[in-house]
């Protein structure tokens, strides 16, 4: 089944008049993993943004779409904790312990703490929150 960003994907393509390969070879994949990233079969590597804003000129909107369609389509998330304190440790497992088990208030109680956050630059990367 074709995600957000699957069909995000495609329609890049049709508008700039490529096939799947062709999108693809720019990317530095095999077709068949494109296919993967647009299916949900996979989730879309970081270093495609770059990528995609260089190679399609992407304006500042059409970046925001691609990774809000990237967001919505990801089935899961990895996080790297080689270097994360034994706080931040603790917090992520319980976080993911937990996360079937958060209501909808309580979620959004979290959401608007990092996104204040985030605006403030107390954290938050560039596709966080």
């Amino acid at each position: 089944m074709i995600t957000k960003l699957g069909d995000y994907l495609r329609k890049l393509r049709i508008r700039n008049q490529q096939i799947l390969k062709n999108m693809a070879d720019e990317l530095g994949v095999s077709s068949a993993f494109l296919s993967a990233v647009e299916n949900g079969k996979k989730n879309m590597p970081e270093s495609w943004y770059a990528i995609l804003h260089e190679h399609y000129s992407l304006d500042d909107a059409e970046m925001e779409e691609l990774r809000q369609a990237a967001m919505e389509s990801q089935k899961t998330i990895s996080l790297n904790l080689n270097n994360a304190s034994e706080t931040n440790r603790q917090l992520a497992v319980s976080f993911a312990r937990q996360f079937d088990s958060i209501d909808e208030i309580f979620g959004k109680q979290l959401l608007q703490i990092l996104r204040k956050r985030k605006e403030r630059g107390d954290g938050g990367g560039p596709n966080d929150v």
